[in-house]
C-alpha cells in the first residue's frame, strides 16, 4: 500500500470538514441529550416511588396513634362499665369511686400523651387562647380577667387543642 492510500481521506473542502465537525458534535449533544433525559426520568420515577413510600408511612404512623389512643380509651371504657356495675349493687358510693378512678385513668393518659389542661381562672383573658362566653363586673376585679372558667382548655405541648371557656370580668 502506497502512503497516500494510508492516509485518511481528507476532505474535498473546507466546508465539508466543517459540515463534518459540525456533525459530530450534533451527535454527540444528542447523545448527551439523551442520557441526561433518561436520567431525569429516572430521577422522576425515583421521586415519584418515594413521595407513595412516605404517604404510605405518614398512614401507617397514623394509624399506629389511633390504635395506641384506641387501647387507652379503651381501658376507661371497661372502668366505665365495673363502676355501672357496682352502681347497681350498692348505695352510690361505689359508682363514684368507679367514675373517679375512670377520670384519674383518663388524665393519666392524657397526660402521658402531652396533653394538658388549661385552667386559667384569675389570668388576663387572652382571645388567642380562651373562649368568652359572656362578662361579668366583678367588684374589686380589673376588667379583661378571667373570673370563671365554664370549662377548662386543652393544649399539647404550645399548640392549643381547645380554648377554655371563660366568663371575663367587665
Amino acid at each position: 500500500m502506497s502512503e497516500e492510500e494510508l492516509r485518511p481521506a481528507e476532505p474535498a473542502s473546507d466546508e465539508e470538514a466543517v459540515e463534518q465537525d459540525l456533525d459530530a458534535l450534533l451527535t454527540e449533544a444528542q447523545k448527551e441529550r439523551d442520557e441526561y433525559l433518561e436520567l431525569a426520568q429516572r430521577t422522576k420515577a425515583d421521586f415519584e416511588n418515594y413521595r407513595k413510600r412516605v404517604a404510605a408511612d405518614v398512614q401507617a404512623a397514623q394509624a399506629r396513634g389511633k390504635i395506641e389512643v384506641a387501647r387507652e380509651v379503651i381501658e376507661a371504657v371497661d372502668n366505665l362499665e365495673r363502676a355501672l356495675d357496682a352502681a347497681q349493687t350498692d348505695d352510690g358510693e361505689g359508682l363514684r369511686a368507679g367514675v373517679q378512678m375512670v377520670l384519674s385513668g383518663l388524665r393519666e393518659t392524657l397526660g402521658r400523651h402531652g396533653v394538658e389542661a388549661v385552667d386559667p381562672e384569675g389570668e388576663k383573658f387572652d382571645p388567642n387562647r380562651h373562649e368568652a362566653l359572656s362578662t361579668q363586673p366583678v367588684v374589686g376585679s380589673e376588667s379583661g380577667v378571667v373570673v370563671e372558667v365554664l370549662q377548662k382548655g386543652y393544649t399539647l405541648g404550645e399548640q392549643l387543642i381547645r380554648p377554655a371557656r371563660v366568663v371575663v370580668s367587665a
